[in-house]
């Protein structure tokens, strides 16, 4: 009797130390995995993907206070450059990269999708002709790249023009011209027009300018609080079948969620509409930077359309988070 009371006893021992030391490895492990991210991460480039890379921050910080990150908007071509000199550890880009960036070691991820809408001031001469005709691609071609129109009524034929048209085009190199000038057969450098910095820049001159026509991304022509149109600014909507008339499945510029719609179905054209892109110089090895990138295909994917961004189709995500495992 006394030995099997030993013998239980030894068990009891046995059995307990095995779980202490059990537990301080499991705790170890959650301990380290639960380890605070902490550091710094710098963004620079495109004006189309700024608004929700902040907001992309912000959320990001909530989870992560240790963690800031410094964005800077200047246009797709600044973001590109500078993640290729690595004066940034992300660039926001907004347009397809090309052979001469990847030679260079560009490295990217697409993370969200928009469009570039041709834009007016709201008290434009011909806003009724506009609306209800809108205008064909062959007639942008003819304002933007061959600079033949010079008059509002041109654009229906009219000769005798007494509305003269004023272009504005981007100054600086980014996503939204090169996509423009892509859906018109041509690239940035052959837009005609008044350059002008960066998309608020074309928004706030066209808003002062009753003859203007200009080109914006979709976030800075729709509210994304009342999703309904910014005050002084409107869309023309484009004559995709050339009938001379906007039919009814083209007229999807009513407000932010129609757009949208129009995007994500493939009604509006791409391009203009496209993938938006976060860039680096190779593979992020930044365990910090990586985590974001993670964050944003994953949890950050909820926030793109309340801030009007299209969401990227889930087996594109799931092809993009490969690429950072």
């Amino acid at each position: 009797m006394k030995n099997l009371m030993k013998l239980i006893i030894s068990l009891i021992i046995i059995f307990s130390v095995y779980s202490c030391n059990n537990a301080e490895k499991k705790g170890t492990k959650n301990d380290s995995s639960q380890k605070e991210l902490k550091g710094r991460i710098s963004i620079s480039g495109a004006f189309a993907l700024y608004p929700i890379t902040v907001r992309w921050a912000e959320e990001f910080k909530k989870i992560h206070p240790k963690v800031v990150i410094d964005i800077s908007a200047g246009g797709a071509g600044k973001g590109m450059t500078d993640a290729l000199t690595q004066m940034v550890d992300i660039g926001m880009f907004s347009r397809n990269i090309r052979k001469a960036e990847k030679d260079k070691g560009a490295w990217w991820v697409a993370v969200a999708k928009d469009a570039v809408l041709p834009t007016i001031n709201v008290k434009n001469p011909l806003i009724s002709q506009l609306k209800t005709k809108g205008i064909s691609k062959k007639i942008f071609i003819d304002i933007f790249i061959n600079n033949k129109i010079k008059y509002w009524e041109e654009c229906f034929g009219d000769k005798e023009g007494k509305n003269k048209m004023n272009i504005y085009t981007r100054s600086d190199a980014c996503g939204a011209a090169e996509m423009w000038a892509q859906y018109l057969g041509g690239h940035q450098e052959g837009l005609s027009g008044i350059g002008v910095f960066g998309d608020p820049g074309i928004a706030d001159a066209l808003r002062k300018d009753k003859n203007g026509i200009g080109y914006n991304n979709i976030i800075y022509i729709y509210d994304n609080y009342s999703r309904e149109k910014y005050n002084g600014i409107d869309v023309i909507p484009i004559d995709l079948n050339e009938n001379g008339i906007i039919d009814e499945e083209e007229k999807f510029y009513t407000n932010l969620d129609k757009i949208m719609e129009a995007i994500k179905a493939g009604k509006y054209p791409s391009p203009p509409a496209r993938d938006l892109y976060l860039v680096s110089k190779g593979k992020p090895e930044r365990s910090i930077v990586i985590v974001f990138l993670k964050w944003i295909l994953t949890e950050g994917q909820k926030y793109l359309n309340e801030a009007g961004y299209t969401q990227l189709p889930e087996d594109k995500i799931q092809e993009e988070i490969k690429k950072l495992n």
